[in-house]
C-alpha cells in the first residue's frame, strides 16, 4: 500500500525527525500533543495535531487504543511509533493492523519473538548466536532469586521487556540481591508494563556494539555497520560513534554476520538493531535486539549517507531495499551526543526549568536534532533527552574537533545540560585513542570533575563577558557566552 498520511504516536525530536522525511516523500503528517508538552518542535511542521490526555502526561502515549482511535479519526492510514513507549509492544502493533492501518516496523509476532529479552537470548542460542550464562524468572519464578546466584556474581538483574537501560540493576554479592530484584521489577513494570526479569553474569569492562539491521518483506536482509554505545551513565548511552573504533576488522564482520543471521532467521523486517557487548578478551554476547528504530541512527545515516526514516515507510509499503549488502558504502566518522536536561557533575540529577534561550550549532558536518523551543518548560514528565548533536568527519579526529566545537556553541539557558561534561568525555585522552568501555565514566570521574576557577579567574572571565557584551551592544547574548567558551578553552 501506499502511505498518504502518517501518525506519529510519539514526542518530541524523533515526532519532528519523522515529519521532515515524511513531508519530503510527500506524505501529510499527524503529530499529537499533551497539554504539558505542547511545545514540542513538530507541532510547527506537522501537517495537523491532535490533542491527548492522560495522567500522569506519560500514559498518553502508553494508551495504544486511544493513540490508535486518534489516528482514525484523523484520516491516517499508518502509525509510524518512533522510539520507546509503545515502539516494541507487540500487542501495539497487532492492534494498529487489525485497525486497518499499516504499522511502521516489524511484525507483532517479530516483536514478541525478538523484543522480548528472554525469547530472543533463546532464539539467539537456537542459531548459534554466543549470550552470557543467564536465569529465566518465567521458567521457575519461586527460585528465580536461588537461581540468579547460582550463575554467579557479579550479575546483571533487567526486565524482560523494554530498554533504554531502565529497571536494569548490577548486584556484586549474594545480600544486595533481592532489593536490586524488586527494584528491577518495580522499575520495569512502570517503564513497560511489564515485571518480568531476566538474570545474567555481567561481563565486568565491556564494550557495547550494536548492528543496524534492515529487512524487507521481499525476504532481503543487510546490515548498515556497527555502532559503539559505551559512554553510558546508569545503562543510559550519552555518546555513540560509527564505525567502533579500534574495533578488529575480524571481529566487527563476526558480530555483523551473527546480526544478519539472527535477525534473518527471525523473519525480520524494516529496521532493528542488534546489541551485543564484547569482553576485554575479544568474546562477543548477544545482549538484545531492539525492533524499532534506535536514538543513535544518526550516526549511521552520517556515514552511510541513507535516511533510515525513508527506508522504514518504503519497506512498510512493500518496497524492496533500496541497496544490497555489498552496495552499501561507509565514509568518514560520526559521533551523537545527547544533550540531557540534568547536572552531571552533581551525579546526572535531571532538572526542570524553561528555556529562556536556544542557540543552535551549525557547521560543516554538524547535525541538531532538536527536541525543545525557546520558551519550552522543560518538566519532569518525560525523558530528560532534549536534544541530539551529532558530528561528521573523514575521520573520528576531525568528528571529535567538530563535535567539542559544536557543543561549545550551542546554548540552552534555564535548564541546567550536560553539554560541558560532554566536552570534557570528548576531550579526555582515553576517549581520543578510542579506549572506552560501559564503566568510562565512573572510572574517569576524578578526571571528567570541572575545573575550579580562582578568583582571579573569575573576575578575568567576568570581564570578558563584559567585553563582549559592550561589543555587542549588550543585545547578543550568544556572543557573550561564545566569548566566555573561547576564554575557558
Amino acid at each position: 500500500m501506499t502511505i498518504r498520511k502518517l501518525f506519529i504516536a510519539n514526542r518530541a525530536e524523533i515526532a519532528l525527525r519523522i515529519v521532515r522525511t515524511a513531508r519530503r516523500m510527500g506524505i501529510s503528517t499527524v503529530v499529537p500533543w499533551h497539554a504539558k508538552d505542547r511545545h514540542g518542535p513538530a507541532l510547527t511542521v506537522a501537517d495537523e495535531t491532535i490533542e491527548l490526555h492522560g495522567e500522569p502526561p506519560v500514559s498518553a502515549w502508553l494508551d495504544g487504543p486511544a493513540l490508535i482511535q486518534a489516528a482514525i479519526a484523523s484520516g491516517c492510514d499508518a502509525i509510524h511509533p518512533g522510539y520507546g513507549f509503545l515502539s516494541e509492544n507487540a500487542g501495539f502493533a497487532r492492534a494498529v493492523t487489525e485497525a486497518g492501518l499499516t504499522f511502521v516496523g516489524p511484525p507483532a509476532h517479530v516483536i514478541e519473538l525478538m523484543g522480548d529479552k528472554i525469547t530472543a537470548r533463546q532464539f539467539a542460542q537456537r542459531h548459534d548466536v554466543p549470550v552470557t550464562p543467564s536465569a529465566d524468572e518465567a521458567e521457575d519464578p519461586q527460585h528465580f532469586a536461588e537461581r540468579a546466584a547460582a550463575i554467579g556474581f557479579p550479575l546483571l538483574i533487567k526486565g524482560a521487556a523494554g530498554g533504554g537501560g531502565k529497571g536494569m540493576q548490577i548486584v556484586r554479592e549474594a545480600a544486595a540481591l533481592h532489593q536490586a530484584i524488586a527494584t528491577a521489577r518495580a522499575e520495569s513494570q512502570r517503564y513497560f508494563g511489564d515485571g518480568r526479569l531476566l538474570a545474567e553474569r555481567f561481563v565486568e569492562q565491556p564494550r557495547h556494539i550494536e548492528v543496524q539491521v534492515f529487512g524487507d518483506t521481499q525476504g532481503q536482509l543487510i546490515h548498515l555497520g556497527e555502532r559503539e554505545c559505551s559512554i553510558q551513565r546508569r545503562f543510559q548511552k550519552l555518546i555513540e560513534e560509527s564505525p567502533a573504533p579500534t574495533l578488529a576488522p575480524e571481529l566487527r564482520q563476526r558480530i555483523c554476520d551473527a546480526a544478519v543471521r539472527l535477525a534473518s532467521a527471525a523473519g525480520y523486517i524494516n529496521a532493528g538493531t542488534v546489541e551485543c557487548i564484547v569482553a576485554p578478551t575479544g568474546e562477543f554476547y548477544f545482549l538484545e535486539m531492539n525492533t524499532r528504530l534506535q536514538v543513535e541512527h544518526p550516526v549511521t545515516e552520517m556515514v552511510t549517507g541513507l535516511d533510515l526514516v525513508e527506508w522504514q515507510l518504503r519497506v512498510a509499503q512493500g518496497e524492496p531495499l533500496p541497496l544490497r549488502q555489498d552496495e552499501v558504502r561507509w565514509q568518514g566518522s560520526a559521533i551523537e551526543c545527547r544533550v540531557l536536561a540534568e547536572d552531571a557533575d552533581a551525579g546526572f540529577v535531571p532538572d526542570t526549568g524553561q528555556v529562556l534561550l536556544l542557540g543552535e550549532p551549525q557547521g560543516p558536518g554538524i547535525r541538531f536534532d532538536n527536541g525543545v523551543t525557546q520558551g519550552a518548560r522543560v518538566g519532569a514528565d518525560f525523558d530528560s533527552m532534549l536534544a541530539k548533536l551529532i558530528a561528521h568527519g573523514a575521520t573520528r579526529e576531525l568528528a571529535i574537533a567538530r563535535l567539542r566545537q559544536a557543543l561549545q556553541d550551542t546554548l540552552m539557558l534555564g535548564v541546567t545540560v550536560n553539554t560541558d561534561f560532554l566536552g570534557r568525555v570528548l576531550a579526555h585522552p582515553a576517549f581520543q585513542a578510542g579506549a572506552t568501555d560501559t564503566g568510562f565514566l565512573e572510572r574517569h570521574k576524578a578526571e571528567l570533575r570541572p575545573r575550579d576557577w580562582s578568583e582571579d579567574e573569575r573576575r578575568a572571565l567576568l570581564a570578558v563577558a563584559a567585553a563582549a557584551s559592550r561589543e555587542s551592544h549588550a543585545s547578543d547574548i550568544p556572543a557573550v557566552f561564545a566569548a566566555m567558551g573561547a576564554w575557558h578553552n
